[in-house]
């Protein structure tokens, strides 16, 4: 190997037609390490690992990819998976419906006498799920996993392919606090088993933790890389080398205009549609005024989403009693369509699931949830719909060639951008943001933040649901606590501190 790599990346540039997504990046990658990429979104980084893996495959792009001292031609990620290099991408790429052990060995089938060994397979499986820790039986279907442990069992799938780099795309973007623990430690354990693990993630804290080295990416260029001690990463300097500017503040000032009360909440109580007698929302009341942004805490299945989607035209769950007013007048809401009419909008947090169709283009998706606003004479009007699509694009910063591609080629925090765009042409009053900048770089996360403080500043009243409690105490004026369902406190932000949060995130009352 040439100078301790294991990898190297020499001068990697990739052209899409009129994009040029990299130019002339380099990537060197020391044996036994946890190297971090950051970058903000479209900078580069997952097209980067895709050149890597195979998915563009060689000749699709310059430069050489040397692995343990030979260069590699990658056609396929098959090529790539039989050289030791495996990725595991954001969305997770499992099926749902079929077990763990078929989910390990799908296409790597233990076959003999022309029939598949499950004895054999069950056995093996059941030593990889003990190398991540993760103790259940291997016959489990996979949709009945948590997101966290289904997250190891990817992990498990690579280490039976002989892994030698573990390329980890945001790992703990979807996690919960516990989960994202469990997996850094996870990766710092096959560290000391020799194998390399590179970790693409915006979340600095997490860089700082486990990471031996940082290598920067911006506009598709590598603008910084520097060897680190874990636990002194210095943050600000990845940040000025992401964005190319100083921030100074990760959340910005902001003096709120409160006015009076938008929406409020009595009684609110939902069944679980699959288990009978389990209640996601239990006589849920709260608040929101104009110009207010109220808070949301509560670990992984406590209900906030619950609650948020059954007030969003009762797509969630067994409605079984409460009310919601609007300016005072009682609402009675029963579609997502009847929620739009009484000017509610509700960004999901899983936007490819549930805020996009990614087969539809920018300026289809923008405009979708309010047609009525683009027609003329009963038609749409195609001039109205691309000139609406270009002032969000423009508004939001939306990285992309041109509003008529697919939002299929944008990075995620560009396809949040889109959500976000439809949503804000519908211009509602009651805005609910569950999960707004999971998956978002720094500098687009600021750019979302003052986004929200303007349409505050309107006289909307903004719901914000977030996993990060830095986020709700740098954001919120008033925070909720939820847990199991019920609503747990109400804390003002100036009195709100991240122990009081977590120690009502975890108790009945």
């Amino acid at each position: 190997m040439s100078d301790g790599y294991i990898l190297q990346m020499n001068n990697i540039t990739k052209t899409f037609p009129g994009v040029k997504a990299l130019s002339d990046v380099t990537l060197q990658v020391s044996e036994a390490s946890i190297h971090a990429i950051c970058g903000e979104n479209g900078a580069g980084k997952s097209t980067l690992m895709k050149v890597l893996s195979g998915v563009y495959p060689y000749g699709s792009y310059d430069g050489e990819i040397v692995f343990q001292g030979k260069k590699m031609t990658f056609k396929n990620i098959k090529d790539s998976e039989r050289a030791g290099i495996v990725i595991i991408h954001q969305e997770l790429t499992m099926i749902p419906e079929l077990s763990v052990t078929e989910n390990i060995f799908m296409g790597n089938e233990i076959v003999e006498k022309g029939l598949i060994n499950w004895d054999k397979e069950r056995k093996i499986t059941r030593e990889l799920l003990e190398k991540v820790g993760l103790h259940i039986d291997p016959n489990t279907i996979i949709k009945n996993l948590g997101v966290g442990q289904q997250q190891l069992v990817e992990i498990a799938k690579a280490l039976s392919k002989n892994v030698k780099v573990l390329i980890l795309d945001e790992p703990t973007s979807s996690l919960n606090e516990s989960d994202s623990e469990n997996l850094l430690h996870l990766m710092l354990g096959l560290k000391k088993q020799g194998i390399t693990c590179i970790m693409i993630s915006h979340k600095l804290n997490e860089i700082a933790a486990v990471s031996d080295y940082v290598t920067v990416i911006r506009d598709g260029k590598t603008v910084d890389g520097y060897a680190v001690e874990a636990g002194k990463v210095d943050e600000n300097k990845i940040i000025r080398a992401m964005v190319g500017r100083e921030i100074e503040n990760r959340y910005p000032e902001h003096t709120p205009k409160i006015g009076e009360v938008i929406l409020e909440v009595s009684g609110w109580s939902v069944e679980d549609a699959k288990v009978p007698g389990k209640m996601l929302c239990k006589d849920s009341a709260f608040y929101v005024r104009a110009g207010e942004v109220v808070g949301f805490a509560g670990l992984m299945g406590a209900g906030r989403t619950e609650l948020m989607r059954s007030l969003f035209g009762k797509n969630m769950g067994i409605f079984k009693g409460g009310t919601m007013k609007i300016g005072g007048r009682e609402v009675r809401i029963n579609s997502v369509r009847e929620a739009i009419k009484n000017k509610i909008a509700y960004v999901p947090e899983d936007r490819k699931g549930l805020g996009l169709n990614l087969l539809d283009s920018i300026r289809k998706t923008i405009v979708s949830a309010n047609l009525d606003v683009i027609k003329t004479k009963g038609l749409l009007d195609f001039d109205k719909e691309r000139a609406a699509s270009e002032k969000y694009k423009d508004s939001l910063r939306i990285k992309c060639r041109d509003v008529g591609v697919g939002v299929n080629t944008l990075s995620g925090g560009n396809q949040q951008k889109v959500v976000l765009s439809k949503w804000m042409f519908t211009e509602p009053d009651i805005l609910i943001l569950d999960e707004p900048t999971r998956g978002i770089d720094v500098g687009a996360k600021y750019e979302i933040y003052k986004l929200i403080h303007e349409l505050a500043d309107q006289g909307k009243a903004i719901i914000l649901v977030s996993s990060e409690l830095p986020e709700l105490l740098g954001m919120a004026d008033r925070i909720y606590t939820i847990f199991e369902g019920r609503i747990t406190g109400e804390i003002p932000a100036e009195e709100a501190n991240q122990e009081m949060l977590m120690k009502k995130m975890t108790i009945t009352a």
